[in-house]
């Protein structure tokens, strides 16, 4: 067990565990343990037999059900609130090399000097960015990872399944670290750290076993750069990472890759390309027919839904939408990817609003982003700031400017807090429409003095 722990591979110590001689004799039968996993006996036996899993949904959703301490994982549980042992967590790319790999203490103390010396150089917009990022990092210095953010160095000569590993985890890390600090803040680092893995992919070398699985690792890394970039307000920035991403899920034949690409794709162009934003959806779906669960299933159904708003077809948006509330209503499944966890009733409300503030419908958009605000989903803060903002929006193009000003208020304290651009772009155009002197009113006026003062601190 200590040395299935070691090697990163939980289908070995899955199957340390079934042979323990704690069950006697014989060893658990794999369809019992199968069973309690929600896969069949011949996938367990390619679980425990071939390749390490890589990927991080899976992995702690079976760390979970095992009951495994945190404490002896390579990678952190969902309620962790640090991440796991230090001792298991590699000193740098390659341990050939390990001696020229600064200690995981030594890498934490380099981000602390390097904070410390961005926040008093002060004054520069630069180097003030680079301390807010570096600050936004904790986590990826706990984990050991900020060696992948210093000065260029030198590719690893050969990478192994360690290493792959390590890109998976990244985009864990990204995600966390994004619902705190925000995509303004770390859209800089994850391109940096997907310039800096692609290297290893392209010099390095690995055997074909490890190159299919460094291809998919990459192409999540792609996925979550993009999804950034499109949260900066840098979305010029994103397509060719979501390129990348499908013409590498496509090398590793990982078709659940490749859907999360597309599925990234069409929101990135459903306002500019709707129709090329449905056609986006169709290949997702073709791609997974037979495998996609129902919130993933119901997401593609949204995302068609808005784009057929954004194309006035009416018929094509409630069509849509029908489909989307019946996937939605078959429930959660233990195979749903991490990027579906949002894909709930709220969302699907909040789709139905902006679809119909497509459709200029401003009054049944109101009706459906105000059941949002009066029954907020508190894990998904993100999403309901950018839903209460739009509210605002809905309620001025419904000629209630009153109404408008004083959304758009109550929201302008957590949009300040949670570095989108994406949202505060929104903001900003509701501070146009209500600060021009034909809405001038006394509650029009509070707001707009409100978001000058909070823009010029």
């Amino acid at each position: 067990m200590r040395l299935a722990l070691a090697e990163r591979h939980l289908g070995r110590v899955i199957r340390a565990y079934r042979c323990h001689p704690y069950h006697g004799r014989v060893a658990l039968p794999q369809t019992v343990v199968a069973r309690w996993l929600g896969i069949t006996q011949a996938q367990l036996s390619r679980v425990e037999n071939g390749p390490p899993l890589v990927h991080l949904d899976r992995l702690t959703h079976w760390a979970q059900l095992l009951g495994i301490p945190a404490g002896h994982l390579w990678f952190r549980l969902p309620d962790q609130h640090c991440w796991a042992d230090a001792s298991l967590i590699a000193d740098g790319p390659d341990r050939a090399d390990s001696e020229e790999q600064p200690t995981a203490h030594g890498r934490r103390a380099a981000v602390a000097v390097s904070v410390e010396e961005a926040s008093s150089q002060g004054g520069g917009a630069t180097e003030r960015r680079r301390f807010n990022v570096l600050a936004a990092l904790a986590g990826l210095a706990a984990s050991g990872h900020t060696y992948l953010l210093a000065a260029p160095a030198e590719v690893p000569r050969t990478v192994g399944m360690e290493q792959v590993q390590l890109a998976s985890s990244l985009v864990d890390d990204l995600r966390r670290a994004d619902a705190v600090a925000g995509a303004d803040l770390l859209c800089d680092v994850a391109i940096q750290v997907h310039t800096r893995l692609s290297a290893w992919a392209a010099r390095a070398s690995y055997s074909r076993e490890v190159g299919d699985s460094l291809q998919s690792a990459l192409a999540d890394l792609s996925i979550e750069a993009a999804w950034l970039a499109i949260d900066a307000e840098r979305r010029s920035e994103a397509r060719p990472y979501l390129n990348e991403a499908i013409a590498r899920a496509r090398i590793a034949d990982d078709p659940r890759v490749e859907v999360r690409a597309l599925t990234h794709l069409s929101l990135l162009i459903r306002e500019s390309q709707p129709g090329e934003s449905l056609h986006c959806t169709e290949a997702a779906l073709r791609v997974s027919a037979g495998w996609a669960t129902p919130r993933l299933t119901t997401l593609l159904h949204l995302r068609r839904a808005h784009a057929y708003a954004v194309l006035a077809d009416a018929s094509g948006f409630s069509r849509e939408m029908t489909k989307a509330r019946r996937e939605l209503d078959r429930g959660t499944h233990e195979d749903d990817q991490g990027f579906v966890h949002f894909v709930n009733r709220q969302e699907l409300i909040g789709i139905e609003g902006l679809s119909y503030l497509a459709l200029d419908r401003p009054e049944r958009a109101v009706q459906s982003l105000r059941t949002i605000t009066d029954n907020p989903s508190p894990g998904h803060r993100r999403n309901q700031v950018y839903y209460a903002v739009r509210l605002s929006e809905a309620a001025y193009r419904q000629s209630d400017v009153n109404e408008a000003a004083r959304l758009a208020l109550d929201v302008l304290p957590a949009v300040n807090q949670i570095s989108s651009k994406r949202v505060s772009r929104h903001l900003a155009q509701v501070r146009r429409n209500l600060g021009a002197p034909q809405q001038a009113t006394a509650t029009t006026r509070q707001f707009v003095d409100a978001y000058d003062q909070s823009v010029s601190v």
